[in-house]
């Protein structure tokens, strides 16, 4: 009998799943070198974010909640031991909502936060990006964290290049990309009313399409009705796109350049991946690995292997009765 038994291969293979499961429990894990990321983003949730111009399996999405999308799906693929921050832009500041937390065991927590981001979040109606850029930038001057700046470059109402904002004091101190949403084609801003309903898309009389700011930065004899106190910008009407929103790519990409950051085009979150490890934001930590799971499924599948057999011989064993 004990012979037969040790000629079982079922033995064996209970035997071994069970060496399997002693491991699963009481096994080490294993320390070795891996690249983590520590990360904040920072989601511009101003009204042009509400456009509709991605798709998820055929569903329209705003920018912003593509961008909601995308930074869960990035939780779930940074490694364990990478944490990930999260902050807000509008008008021309940005404002820190939580420090970067670990994304294993704070997923959740990530998660439910990036759910609860809204346009109607923002303390003011005004888009200035540059301003919004710099305001992160002298946020964060301790924190070696890397920034992922998430915004369309829609300004509102359109900037006076007169006034630029200064990068050189932050320029290549803080790493990190601009990260550029929306497409490259025009389309229509929702527009809400007070209590937050749809009340149909913003039109040409809507918005300003010229700054109003300052000086003017043309010649003021072809200024039509200029003044230099009461009408600096003249008396004209101006009526341009500005209602309408695309993706500034190119003044992001020069900005980019002005702040010493890198740019990526959000497209989907592979493609985010694998910018954040092609710009050199991962550092490679000794990190505790558990592969336990690999003999827990080995073994698994050894006790299939067994019952199914024995279920296969009792069925054949009714059938030849």
């Amino acid at each position: 009998m004990p012979g037969s038994l040790i000629r079982d291969w079922r033995f064996w293979c209970l035997a071994v799943s069970w060496l399997l499961a002693v491991y699963v429990l009481t096994g080490p894990k294993i320390r070795q070198e891996q690249p983590v990321f520590r990360l904040i983003a920072i989601a511009d949730i101003t009204r042009s974010m509400n456009a509709t111009d991605y798709q998820i399996h055929g569903k329209a999405l705003s920018r912003l909640d593509f961008v909601k999308h995308s930074l869960q799906a990035l939780a779930k693929k940074l490694p364990c031991q990478s944490e990930l921050g999260l902050g807000v832009f509008t008008e021309r500041r940005s404002t820190l909502l939580f420090e970067p937390i670990e994304v294993c065991s704070g997923y959740n927590e990530i998660s439910a936060a990036l759910e609860k981001l809204d346009w109607r979040m923002a303390w003011a109606a005004d888009s200035r990006i540059a301003g919004g850029l710099l305001s992160t930038l002298e946020m964060l001057p301790k924190s070696n964290a890397g920034l992922l700046f998430m915004t369309d470059g829609h300004e509102a109402p359109p900037p006076n290049p007169r006034y630029k904002p200064d990068f050189s004091g932050v320029r290549n101190k803080h790493k990190g990309m601009i990260v550029g949403v929306g497409g490259l084609a025009r389309v229509a801003i929702p527009k809400f009313n007070a209590k937050g309903q749809l009340e149909g898309v913003y039109g040409p009389d809507d918005v300003p399409h010229r700054s109003t700011f300052g000086e003017s930065d043309l010649n003021p004899e072809a200024i039509q009705g200029y003044n230099a106190r009461n009408a600096p910008f003249g008396n004209e009407t101006v009526i341009g796109e500005e209602h309408l929103t695309q993706l500034h790519e190119t003044y992001l990409q020069q900005l980019s350049v002005e702040a010493g950051l890198g740019y990526h085009r959000l497209t989907d979150v592979d493609a985010l991946m694998q910018s954040l490890n092609t710009a050199g934001l991962a550092v490679t930590v000794r990190a505790e690995s558990d592969q336990r799971w690999q003999p827990a499924l080995a073994a698994l599948l050894l006790l299939a292997l067994v019952y199914c057999s024995a279920w296969r011989l009792r069925r054949r064993f009714k059938i030849g009765n």
